[in-house]
């Protein structure tokens, strides 16, 4: 007898199609769109700049997903790619995360465009379903920068330093108990994030890694990423 959930309508939140054979599980993205996408089942995780966890590498389909989201926000689709960084999270050094007294504050990067990316507070919002992980803005643009898509590494440091402002200091204990973890929809060089960390750490806040949706190759720099 065939599993009863073959026959339940749920339609992957990527593609919107109804998949033959085996069904994905409500929220989750079908396998047709996760071999297109390659996104890898555990997610993807590194330590360069800083420790990040991700949902897939930036580029080919996944790198067209994200640029329409951008345009055309749908939380179910960002909720399913979100899947893959909670996952590339869990499966993190148990040991870093023993240290982590109770559950971590998500930090969205502000954007400084008046037409604001809506990814990374939907992003926040995602990753915010399980109640484990809770959203702080602690963060604003001190300055307007420059866009980055045709900048190179050092370029983009520059074009970032000093381009934050951490809103509050953490209160009596706040920064021991809650680790901070910053979120952004794509991580290039790392420019965007280690500023914002630095400007966390210079307030009080342990930082302890970032979250994405997508993560650059090796060549990052040289993706266009708007």
């Amino acid at each position: 007898m065939l599993p009863l959930r073959w026959f339940l309508i749920s339609p992957c939140p990527l593609c919107g199609q109804d998949p033959e054979g085996p069904k994905p599980a409500p929220g989750h993205a079908c396998r047709a769109c996760c071999e297109r996408l390659e996104l890898p089942e555990e997610g993807l995780m590194g330590v360069d700049p800083l420790p990040w966890w991700g949902a897939g590498r930036y580029g080919g389909g996944l790198r067209h997903l994200l640029l329409d989201l951008r345009r055309r926000p749908r939380i179910e689709a960002v909720a399913a790619l979100a899947r893959g960084t909670r996952r590339a999270l869990a499966t993190s050094d148990p040991q870093q995360l023993r240290t982590w007294c109770e559950r971590p504050l998500l930090v969205p990067i502000p954007s400084w465009k008046r037409r604001a990316n809506p990814l990374p507070p939907l992003f926040c919002s995602a990753l915010g379903r399980g109640g484990d992980l809770r959203r702080l803005d602690l963060l604003e643009r001190s300055r307007p920068v420059l866009g980055q898509h045709h900048l190179g590494r050092s370029l983009r440091i520059a074009n970032q330093a000093g381009a934050f402002r951490c809103l509050r200091p953490p209160g009596s204990g706040e920064a021991r108990r809650h680790p901070v973890l910053i979120v952004d929809d794509i991580l290039t060089t790392g420019a965007t994030a280690t500023s914002a960390a630095q400007c966390l750490a210079a307030a009080g806040w342990r930082v302890e890694g970032v979250l994405c949706l997508a993560r650059t190759g090796a060549r990052g720099a040289d993706q266009a990423v708007p």
